[in-house]
């Protein structure tokens, strides 16, 4: 015999899974839970419905990034090749503001040390030399050419992507 999640006491179900006891105090007591359940995925709702593209972008390049971090967690620093002693960015080749067509190309993006990518704003003619390296000539010239076309991202654009990353940085 299961116990009443309020009153404690043991009592007869006439459901499969019942929780709480027919007095009255305790169906109250179940309502309210129900009621504020109900309220808690309303409420969840109302906050997606509000949230915007760019809360869409944000939060899909937290994702990303993370993902890239992950990516190349053994990897050296791609603009000065030194091996990263602290904190790794997830280093744009093409910047996410001014190339939003390549923003989230897996080849755009590398990690880097703070140095190079804070203070050096990328360090770019390195970085170019050691992307080429990396990947070819062809990816980067690629990357360049389509790097200037401007896209503009739907939210279940964003979704998609940051569930796609998501489930990448699962599969690491």
């Amino acid at each position: 015999m299961p116990r009443c999640k309020h009153c404690k006491e043991k009592f007869d179900p006439i459901r499969f899974n019942m929780k709480y006891c027919l007095k009255d105090e305790c169906v109250r007591v179940w309502v309210e839970s129900e009621k504020a359940k109900q309220w808690k995925v309303k409420k969840q709702k109302m906050k997606q419905d509000l949230e915007t593209i760019q809360d869409f972008l944000n939060m899909t390049q937290v994702v990303f990034n993370r993902f890239i971090r992950e990516r190349d967690k053994h990897e050296n620093c791609i603009s000065c090749g030194k091996k990263i002693n602290g904190v790794r960015h997830a280093s744009h080749y093409l910047s996410a503001g001014g190339h939003s067509n390549v923003r989230f190309h897996e080849d755009n993006v590398w990690v880097s040390c703070y140095k190079c990518n804070v203070m050096l704003s990328g360090n770019q003619v390195e970085y170019r030399k050691r992307l080429i390296d990396k990947i070819g000539v062809e990816r980067v010239e690629w990357l360049e050419e389509n790097g200037a076309t401007e896209r503009r991202y739907t939210k279940e654009e964003l979704r998609e992507i940051m569930l796609t990353y998501k489930k990448k940085i699962k599969e690491l």
